[in-house]
Order: structure tokens, then sequence, then C-alpha cells
């Protein structure tokens, strides 16, 4: 790192999720190995070969006032729900404006989602067929971009230093958190929100995404139908929800006095090239991403003692991965606790990088690495220390965790956190 960088610490964390409505329950549900995947009672789910998914534990009208929670979608609510969390969290007021917390022009955000506002999208386009154009939205358009989620968190806290939206599939998360160390390190900003959100519970996706086979059809057993590495896994659980940071350059969290829960390390991106939806089986593309992680960092192996994987439950990707890590680390995979969260949570798609970041910097916080449920028997291809059963206690001292994000596209995003 040279003198004009900055190093970049956590100061805050907020989460809505199928677990919990803020960070500390879904963190309680992550520890109790609670699931969060439950049959879907909607009319419209009936009909569907996938009729189980994830949706969040707080409705997040209960916690946004009506006349604003109408003019957003609902991928854009969660983030605003995480980012009131996180923010506060930080140690901030509700905006940032009111008492100059945060100079605006030095505040950003980088608040990212897979497929943005899919259901105002489909549910407007049902209210055109049945009602008419007077009675479209005129909300509409501001609802389904994309960059909503950020752009409403940009006006919560007042953030004037850029407002960003990176899409990348399931890997979109990470990649804005990893965007957000970046415009701090380099001296763009002091302070960023960052995060991940997505709200895709509507039936064209579930339809989509079965008609893929990529979805698990296990309808008989919600609870049960995640199962990252276990030998009859047979695809993914759809889940709902935001995870989100405040990242801060460390002189500034220093000057301010904050609680730091840990010093964002970097990141590692890399490109499969190999095809649309599946992984570069040997996880080639992966390797590239840890090499560049551990290349552009003072990282070393033997500091990484938690890895929150990918791990979606689909045949291919959750042994792409540990191959991938085995190929970079060798045997100091061995000491490496591996959790799947996903396994509790469902694949929040362009949100699950920020959950899942929110997972592996608690787990620094506690030392306690989650367990991944519902390995009934493990793969024999799953060459990796795999947290099962109950809670690992991570080690005392100076330990890194990764965060690994992959996505449709071949994007790939891993990221690294220290304790302080």
């Amino acid at each position: 790192m040279n003198a004009t960088q900055h190093s970049v610490v956590v100061t805050g964390i907020g989460a809505t999720t199928p677990l919990g409505g803020d960070s500390a329950s879904a963190w309680e549900g992550l520890v109790a190995g609670r699931s969060g995947v439950r049959l879907l009672e909607q009319d419209w789910a009936a009909e569907l070969p996938v009729r189980i998914a994830a949706p969040v534990a707080v409705e997040p009208t209960e916690l946004i006032p009506r006349p604003q929670a109408r003019k957003m979608d609902r991928s854009a609510q969660f983030a605003l729900v995480a980012a009131r969390e996180a923010w506060q969290d930080a140690g901030f007021s509700a905006r940032a404006g009111e008492e100059a917390a945060v100079d605006p022009d030095r505040l950003g955000t980088v608040i990212a989602s897979g497929i943005g506002g899919v259901t105002t999208l489909l549910d407007q386009y049902d209210v055109l067929r049945e009602k008419g154009v007077r009675k479209v939205s005129p909300h509409t358009v501001p609802m389904l971009m994309p960059n909503s989620p950020s752009a409403n968190v940009g006006l919560e806290v007042n953030a004037r230093a850029g407002v960003h939206t990176p899409v990348s599939a399931c890997a979109s998360g990470s990649e804005a958190i990893g965007y957000a160390v970046e415009m701090i390190r380099t001296g763009r900003a002091d302070v960023v929100v960052a995060g991940g959100t997505e709200a895709a519970i509507h039936p064209l996706p579930i339809a989509a995404f079965g008609n893929m086979m990529a979805m698990s059809k296990n309808n008989e057993d919600p609870a049960g139908a995640s199962r990252p590495f276990d030998v009859d896994r047979n695809g993914f659980v759809l889940g709902e929800g935001a995870g989100v940071l405040v990242l801060e350059s460390a002189e500034h969290a220093a000057r301010r006095g904050a609680r730091v829960y840990a010093e964002a390390v970097g990141q590692g991106i890399s490109a499969d090239s190999h095809h649309i939806t599946q992984p570069e089986p040997s996880g080639n593309g992966i390797a590239h991403a840890l090499q560049n992680l551990m290349a552009g960092t003072d990282l070393q192996a033997e500091e990484i003692v938690h890895v929150n994987a990918h791990a979606t439950s689909t045949p291919q990707g959750d042994i792409a991965e540990l191959l991938a890590l085995r190929k970079v680390f060798g045997t100091d995979v061995d000491h490496m606790a591996v959790s799947a969260t996903k396994s509790m949570t469902g694949h929040l798609l362009g949100g699950a990088g920020g959950i899942e970041t929110v997972a592996a910097i608690q787990a620094l916080h506690h030392r306690q690495a989650p367990p991944t449920i519902n390995i009934a028997t493990l793969d024999p291809e799953a060459d990796a220390d795999i947290v099962r059963g109950a809670p690992r206690k991570l080690p005392e001292g100076r330990i890194v965790a990764l965060n690994n994000s992959f996505g449709f596209g071949g994007h790939n995003v891993v990221l690294a956190f220290r304790t302080v």
C-alpha cells in the first residue's frame, strides 16, 4: 500500500433478513442454525413447481412510513432499513446533514442489486394491462431503476461524494463493498455506506429460475431445502433482504472515537469467461480472484481462519469454490472454518454479498463461525473444513475472514476483513 492510500475500517453494520429484521437477530439465527425458508402461501405460488422461499422476517413497511414506502420498490425499502441501522450503529444521527456528522462532499453510497425493481416493473405492467394507462404509478420509473436503493440511501444520509450501483448478478453486493473500499482508499470519500439488496420473490423470477433447474423443488421440506455441500443438494432457495456496512477511513474513525468492527483489507476480482450461467468447473476463475486478493494486499494465508462461502447449494458451484480455495491456499485451507450461511438465509442474489459480509464481520467480532445446516451426507469432493452441527470458536489474536461472491456472467469477488 503506497503512502497516498488510506486504511479502511468497518464502523457500522445493518441487515434485514429472513432470520431477523436487524443484524443482531440475524446473527442470533445464524449461530442457532435456524432456517428462514418456508412454504409460500400466496395464491400464485400454488401453480409453480417451486413453492418455497426465504422472505424477510420483518416487513419493511413496519419501519418505513407508508407515504415514503409507497414511492420505493421493495429492494429500496430493504436497503433503507439496513442502512439506517448501520448508520446509527456507526454512531451517526438519522441524517448526516442535520448535525454535519460527515461532510456530505466526503460521503458516498454504493448499494447494489442484481435485479433491481423487478416487482415494481411486473406489478405495474399488470396494472397497465388490467386497469389502463392512467392507473400506472407516476413513481414507476424511479422505483424500478437498479440505482434506486443506492439513491434513496444517498438521499437519507445526504451523500454527495458519489452514489453508485454496480450490477454483477449475485456478486453485486460484494462488488459494491469492494468499490466503496476503493473510494475511501484512494481519497474520494471519508465514509461510504455500502452493501447489497434484493427483492425478487415473485412468480416470474421463481418460474424462470425453476425452469433453468437452478432451484430446489423440495417443497415438502422447506427448512431442509438449501443444503450446500450435501451430496444430494439440488439447487438454491430464493431469499430476500439487505446487508449494509458503514465503511470509513481509519483516520476519520479515530478522530471521532468510533467503535471499529474490523479492517477492510481488500478485494480480489476476476471473471470466468466460461458460460453465462454455469461456473467454470475447475474453479480457475475463482482462484484468480483469490490470487488477486493476495497479490494486492499484505495478507498471509495463515491469517485466514474463516470463509463465508458463496455455496448456493448447486452441484457444480459448491465444489468449484472449494477447488479454488485448495488451488490457491493448499494445506492452509485445513485451518479455515468454512460456513455456508445460504443454508439458513437462502440466496439473496445481489443482496447475498451484503448480508454475508455482515455475517463474516460478525464472525470476526464474536470470534465464532456459524454452522452450515442441512448436511446429512457431506459430498466426498467437499475437501475443506465445513462447519457443521454447531458454531465454531475462532482463534484469538489477529485473524482474517473472507467473503466469497460469484454471479451469473462469471463474476467473481472475494472480500477480506481483519480484526483490529
